[in-house]
Order: C-alpha cells, then sequence, then structure tokens
C-alpha cells in the first residue's frame, strides 16, 4: 500500500504481469472506498486486510474499472460489506464472463470464487464522495475494453486508470480499440494529473501516457505494413523486433494487438467482438507456450 495523497492509496502488486493488478483505496472522514479487487480469493483478503489497516474499517465502495477478473474476481469476498460499482457494460460483461481466467490457467490457486456482479451501474459519470474526497468516475471507451472507468480525483491530481494505462507492462486491447486507447489517453493526459496509478505495473505521472501512444502507433504501423505486405498479424509478430519496447512485460500481447488493429485498418469499428479464444491460441503459438499467470 503506497500513499500518493492524503487518504489515497495505491495498492501494488508487483510485477504486474498477467493477473497481478493494481488496486487503490481512498479514506477519510470514517468512509472508505476500494478500486478493483484481485484475482484470487486470498489476494483479496490480504487486499481486504491492507483497505482496514489503512482506513480502520472495511470498504464500503468498490468500484471496478473493467471487468477482466483480475480486477473482479475478488468482488465475492467484499460483496458482503461493500456496494459495487461499475460501468453498465461491466456489469454485463462480468456476469457474461463468469469464472472465464479459471479455465485459461486452471492450475492457479483461484479459491472459492463466485461472481458477485456490480450492482450499481453508470452510463457516462457518477461522483463519489468518500468524506471530503470527491472522486469522480468516469467512462472512456472503446479502448482497453469498451466498458473502461476510470476514477479522477481532482483535488489532489491522482487518476486510477484501470487497465486503459499501464506502467512498465505491454497495452493490451484487443477486447477494445487500438485508435480508441490513443484517443483516451490523449483524453486523460488533458486532466493534468500528477499522480497516475495504473492498472498494473508502479505508481507513475503523466510520462507513462508517452509509452502507451509510442507503442500503439507502433502497432498502428506494423499492421498498416503487414496488410500491404500480405502477411497476416502472427507472421509480422514472428518477424518483428521489439527494440525500445522489449522491457515491457508479457510482450507476447503484440499478437492480439496486431489482430486489433489489423482489423481497424480493414473498416471494423472500435470494439467490434474479435474471437479472442482464437487471438490467445495465436498469442500462445506465438510465445511458444501459455503466458504464465502470476496470481
Amino acid at each position: 500500500m503506497e500513499e500518493v495523497a492524503a487518504g489515497v492509496f495505491g495498492y501494488i502488486q508487483p510485477d504486474g504481469g498477467w493477473c497481478l493488478n493494481n488496486a487503490g483505496i481512498i479514506t477519510s472522514g470514517g468512509r472508505s472506498a476500494l478500486i478493483d479487487s484481485a484475482a484470487t480469493v486470498a489476494r483479496a483478503r490480504a487486499l481486504r486486510d491492507s483497505a482496514v489497516a489503512v482506513a480502520g474499517r472495511a470498504p464500503q465502495w468498490l468500484v471496478n474499472t473493467h471487468f477482466h477478473g483480475d480486477h473482479t474476481f475478488g468482488n465475492c469476498v467484499f460483496a458482503d460489506e461493500a456496494v459495487i460499482i461499475a460501468h453498465e457494460r461491466t456489469r454485463e460483461e462480468v456476469l457474461a464472463a463468469g469464472l472465464h481466467l479459471q479455465g485459461l490457467w486452471p492450475e492457479v490457486a483461484w479459491g472459492e470464487v463466485t461472481v458477485a456482479a456490480p450492482s450499481v451501474t453508470f452510463r457516462d459519470q457518477l461522483t463519489l464522495h468518500v468524506g471530503d474526497i470527491r472522486a469522480e468516475l468516469r467512462y472512456y471507451g472503446p479502448a482497453h475494453t469498451t466498458n473502461d472507468t476510470v476514477v479522477w480525483l481532482p483535488d489532489s491530481s491522482v487518476l486510477f486508470t484501470g487497465d486503459l494505462v499501464m506502467a512498465g507492462v505491454t497495452p493490451f486491447c484487443p477486447m477494445g480499440s487500438v485508435s480508441g486507447s490513443l484517443e483516451v489517453i490523449e483524453q486523460l493526459r488533458a486532466l493534468g494529473a500528477r499522480t497516475v496509478v495504473t492498472g498494473h505495473g508502479p505508481v507513475a505521472g503523466p510520462e507513462v501516457f508517452d509509452v502507451s501512444v509510442d507503442y500503439l502507433r507502433w502497432v498502428q504501423q506494423l499492421a498498416a505494413d503487414g496488410i500491404a505486405a500480405g502477411l497476416t498479424p502472427l507472421q509480422v509478430a514472428a518477424e518483428t523486433e521489439l527494440g525500445r519496447f522489449a522491457d515491457l512485460l508479457d510482450s507476447e500481447r503484440l499478437v492480439p494487438n496486431l489482430h486489433r488493429a489489423y482489423a481497424e485498418a480493414q473498416g471494423a469499428a472500435p470494439g467490434d467482438p474479435l474471437d479472442i479464444g482464437a487471438l490467445f491460441g495465436e498469442m500462445i503459438e506465438h510465445h511458444g507456450g501459455l503466458p504464465r499467470c502470476r496470481a
């Protein structure tokens, strides 16, 4: 738990790779809110303990930034004590996805996870008053997914981005949009945040936006060149040197990201559904095996 402003904490799970997400806690005036949960019951319980340690009580509200299981599976640990809030599509996707990650990584000790979907939803923006702290929940997208929420704290200039932005980790947008991600990042940059708690990786400043923008533009160019050359996304990934992006975690995400960029270059709308199972299959082929789930 890293205090980033008065009463505002980032809960950082190193190293930020597959299923090691970040969370946040806001506490003021005897009230507290949590931003995202965790992938496993054990990790969610550890998160709850940390939240209680800094707030003196369990969170009363839990905000999900999007539907992915590493951010929502732990909801079940908090559901009896907290009102779970998210974008309206997040609720739909949580219910539709179920315990999807368990099928991908069955060896992980997930614990007795049950689906706990958000019970309060919003469409564009919702303001949560946690004691004296104003937390603005804002929908952006399609970008990382079609249902991304950020939590913006204007008084302390702290932004919780969920997976719209990640620090030291490869962006991932096959369920959303490459072009949409670029547009959203510029909208987030315009907020003027001094501190950025991303969905994965260490606490950062606004410079974290630059890496994501550079990477996503690079993916767009790779896609344009690959289409012109008659190559598939898998072929392009096999021939590509990562260069300045080689140090980003989970580089195998290039394959599904290229599929999204190809689709958009060929006329698909941001957020149009792709066959995610097939994309993961190609990613696994490119990687030489299933990426390790760090949960």
